[in-house]
């Protein structure tokens, strides 16, 4: 399939050839019919795309704190690593569209293949011939619906939850700030509800557009006395409500809505403006109240709603982002809402980057701006080929998943040799498939996780997608031969640890299975290991971890399992990798907090040679603190190891110190040793005994966590 695509570098857009995205749990697989440009939104990221690194810098100061932060921490080649990742990736553009699905996922109900959509959602929604979107974020059609008109959904559902955040009733008056595309849905909205509409631009057209279609009373910002035009318009008490759907740095918008409404009244933020507004004399005097509107509605932002397809009871959120959408492709099927003077320019796929050179250089007027697909030509195959040929050599690798960590850890320290190929690449989404396959020149791209794990090309896999994906993938590479390497954790359910154990112990002979516990393979820790000699040792390891929000896919149990199984698990193992010994004890207690994240725990670990080991992982602790910290005492020698940067040992009235120039936490040396073992055919750098115990001991915390009192293994 073809897809619009841009470089964050320089802004280069290109219609890629990608594969199709993989269609995932409650999704719906949909060809494009329409999709619609955000000249706001999409204007912007392009604009931001064209400028400089410098400009690009000036534009995002938090960003470039971020890049600041990650240079400290870990030096400059992976923090170059990690700007570049996103620099030269194809990024994906819009967000709004509509067509028809093509498959449905097996979980997914009330869809079938044929029926009409319209779709919703950044990563999404995208301007592509094919899109995968979850169940929520997609709205059935009639049959016969006008699909460039239904193409607004995004815009149409962000304007109908601003107006829902006025609450107005019929006969009252609300002044629409910005006359925009989303101006003018909001006044299209408002007039259908039976609402006095007063507009407000500082472009003639658009107010001209606007007193011709969506408002009673349009004006320009500079109209002379338009505060007491306004005035006398809503009955000399002033609007009712103020909708800003203005995108500006000025604070005029604000400001001036202040002026215009009665006492009491509401002023809603939908556009991108500042909120520093002038206390006196309107705000405080006036009693005005304040609010922001959240994107299409409830549901925005919640990993629960938006991609496990959980919704809100009626009852009690009656106006979630779906059922908005919903109500607005009623009102434009029904008529009540007369829309199409906004399609003032229609662009096929192939001609879609002069509709962002159209919004840029605004050489002429334009609001609602598609994107049009021709929908009898899409090329539905799943593999990709590149053009790139890499023969066959005793290492033929293939990725599933390749997200920040496998680009910035895991290919560049994959050895260009002739004796490792690269074959195949699979991604989540056909653009980023697409960058990693012609970055690092695989073969091809794919979204069909068959053409990895039953290539019989491919002898070598890497597993880099979500925590919950790591089980059926491996048991898939077990399944089909595969040597495999899978990125912290195994599994993220006792089952699947049983179910995975079973699959390997069954073959013969034994695959080659490596998990990505780096931090034994650090320069630091090798050296570690020399100083502090073998037997019975007492650990410390402090992790000032940070926090990770509440929603974000890892703290959510069925996809990231939490930090305890998908993190904790590499200290554990580096504690059992220092004293040479596996875990048979473990104590865990945890910092009571409201998500119940159980993110903040101290673990004492009793090990089989009698070590004893206390874990003390801390996501309430300060950024300007060194995350890792870790001393070991033996036998009257200690070393302290200072987040994989310096070592000191000290024991017999002497001290061996080693610093290094920057972090190595001992990812190039793991890829290498996995590379040699399969290139030799030598046993797996960590036993497949030892992986599984420290997978045991993770049950195991959360156990401990939860019974109050010790476990063992």
């Amino acid at each position: 399939m073809r897809q619009l695509t841009q470089k964050l570098k320089n802004g280069d857009m290109k219609i890629l050839e990608v594969a199709p995205p993989v269609l995932g749990s409650g999704m719906l697989l949909v060809r494009n019919h329409y999709s619609l440009i955000s000249a706001g939104t999409e204007g912007s990221t392009v604009t931001a795309a064209r400028k400089s690194l410098i400009g690009k810098a000036k534009e995002r100061p938090q960003q470039v704190k971020q890049v600041i932060d990650t240079l400290r921490q870990q030096g400059p080649v992976l923090t170059f690593r990690a700007v570049m990742k996103k620099l030269d990736s194809y990024s994906p553009l819009g967000y709004s569209c509509a067509g028809e699905v093509l498959e449905v996922a097996p979980d997914v109900k009330g869809f079938v293949p044929g029926d009409l959509v319209a779709c919703a959602g950044l990563g999404y929604a995208c301007h592509a011939e094919l899109v995968a979107v979850p169940v929520n974020l997609c709205v059935k059609l009639p049959q016969g619906a006008d699909l460039k008109r239904a193409a607004y959904n995004t815009l149409g559902a962000i304007a109908l939850q601003g107006v829902r955040q006025a609450d107005l009733r019929f006969g009252e008056s609300c002044a629409v700030i910005g006359l925009g595309l989303l101006g003018q849905l909001s006044g299209l909205l408002l007039r259908a509800g039976g609402i006095k509409v007063i507009g407000v631009d500082i472009d003639p057209v658009s107010v001209a557009t606007a007193s011709k279609h969506c408002a009673d009373f349009a004006f320009t910002r500079d109209t002379n006395s338009l505060a007491e035009r306004i005035g006398e318009i809503s009955d000399g008490i002033g609007v009712d409500a103020v909708i800003i759907t203005a995108a500006t740095s000025s604070s005029d918008p604000i400001n001036f809505a202040g002026r215009i409404a009665r006492k009491k009244a509401k002023i809603i933020i939908v556009g991108n403006v500042p909120t520093n507004f002038d206390r006196e004399p309107y705000f405080y005097k006036k009693e005005l109240e304040v609010k922001m509107s959240c994107s299409y509605g409830p549901g925005r932002y919640d990993i629960n709603y938006e991609e496990k397809g959980l919704d809100y009871p009626a009852a009690y959120v009656r106006w979630t982002e779906n059922r908005n959408m919903h109500a607005f492709q009623q009102a434009i099927h029904s008529g009540r809402v007369d829309m199409d003077y906004l399609s003032t320019h229609v662009f096929p796929l192939d001609q879609a980057p002069e509709a962002y050179n159209l919004i840029l250089g605004r050489n002429e007027p334009f609001l609602g701006i598609l994107i049009e697909y021709h929908a009898e030509q899409v090329r539905l195959e799943k593999k990709i080929a590149t053009g790139q040929r890499s023969g066959q050599g005793k290492v033929n690798v293939a990725f599933a998943g390749a997200g920040s960590y496998a680009l910035s850890h895991l290919l560049p320290n994959i050895p260009k040799t002739p004796e490792v190929c690269f074959k195949g690449v699979m991604t989540s989404s056909g653009a980023s498939s697409r960058t990693v396959a012609d970055k690092f020149k695989f073969e091809f791209c794919t979204a069909d996780a068959k053409d990895i794990f039953e290539n019989d090309d491919i002898n070598t896999v890497f597993i880099a997608t979500r925590h919950n994906t790591h089980a059926p993938y491996l048991l898939s590479a077990l399944h089909n031969g595969k040597n495999v390497f899978v990125e912290k954790p195994l599994c993220l359910k006792e089952g699947e640890f049983s179910e995975l154990t079973s699959a390997y112990y069954s073959a013969n002979p034994h695959p080659l299975v490596m998990i990505g516990f780096n931090r034994r393979f650090a320069p630091l820790v090798t050296l570690l290991k020399q100083k502090i000699g073998d037997g019975p040792m007492s650990m410390l390891y402090r992790i000032n971890a940070g926090t990770i929000p509440p929603d974000s896919w890892i703290q959510d149990r069925e996809i990231g399992g939490g930090r305890i199984l998908g993190e904790v698990c590499h200290f554990v193992d580096l504690l059992t990798f220092v004293n040479g010994s596996l875990p048979t004890q473990v104590f865990a207690s945890a910092l009571p907090d409201a998500a119940n994240l159980s993110d903040t725990i101290s673990v004492t670990l009793v090990f089989a040679n009698g070590s004893v080991g206390s874990l003390c992982y801390f996501s309430n602790g300060p950024k300007s603190l060194e995350k890792e910290y870790l001393e070991i005492y033996r036998a009257g020698t200690t070393a302290i190891l200072r987040d994989f940067k310096s070592l000191e040992v000290f024991g017999s009235g002497s001290t061996f110190s080693k610093k290094l120039l920057s972090q190595d936490k001992g990812q190039s040396q793991m890829v290498a040793a996995f590379i040699d073992a399969v290139r030799n055919g030598t046993a797996a750098p960590i036993s497949f005994e030892e992986m599984c115990a420290v997978t045991s001991a993770c049950f195991k915390i959360v156990q401990s966590l939860q019974t109050k009192s010790a476990v063992s293994l």
